[in-house]
C-alpha cells in the first residue's frame, strides 16, 4: 500500500478537483443544463436569485467541492496503483477516469434515480440521470487525463 501512495500526486488531485468544480459550475449553469434539469425534475426554474443563508451556501458549494475532491482522490489512488503495473499516460488516465465514472459512478445511481421519480415518469428520470451523471463522467474523464499526464 505504501508503494501506491508513493505514486499518489496530491497537487494533481487538487488541480483536477478544482477543474471538476469549474466544469460542474458551467454544466449546471443557467445557460446550459440547469433549466433542462430543473424542468425534468418537475420543478420551476427560479426567475430570481435563490436566497440562502451563508451556512447553506457554504454547505452547498463546500460540499460540492469536497465531493469532487473525494472522487478525484479515489481516482488518483487508482491511477497510482496502475502506475505500479506499467507507465501511465494521459490516455491511460483518461480511460481509467471514463471507465470508473461510467462503470461504478453512473450506473450505481441509475436505479436510485428511476425509483426516486415521484410521478414514476421513467423517461423524465432517465433525462435527469443523464444530465447528472454526464457531468460526473466528463469531470472524471478529464481528471483522469490530468492525473495520468502529471507524473
Amino acid at each position: 500500500m505504501e508503494q501506491v501512495f508513493s505514486q499518489f500526486n496530491l497537487l494533481a488531485v487538487i488541480v483536477s478537483s478544482i477543474v471538476c468544480f469549474i466544469i460542474g459550475a458551467v454544466w449546471f449553469g443557467p445557460k446550459t443544463f440547469y433549466p433542462v434539469w430543473m424542468k425534468a425534475l418537475g420543478r420551476e426554474v427560479p426567475e430570481e436569485r435563490v436566497k440562502m443563508t451563508g451556512g447553506e451556501t457554504l454547505l452547498m458549494f463546500g460540499g460540492t467541492y469536497l465531493a469532487a475532491l473525494i472522487q478525484v482522490s479515489t481516482l488518483g489512488i487508482i491511477v497510482a496503483a496502475a502506475r505500479l503495473l506499467h507507465p501511465v499516460t494521459w490516455g491511460t488516465g483518461l480511460f481509467l477516469g471514463f471507465l470508473f465514472s461510467v462503470g461504478l459512478g453512473a450506473f450505481a445511481s441509475l436505479s436510485h434515480r428511476m425509483f426516486a421519480q415521484p410521478d414514476f415518469k421513467i423517461y423524465k428520470s432517465l433525462k435527469v440521470w443523464l444530465i447528472e451523471v454526464g457531468q460526473d463522467v466528463v469531470c472524471l474523464t478529464i481528471a483522469g487525463a490530468i492525473l495520468g499526464a502529471w507524473s
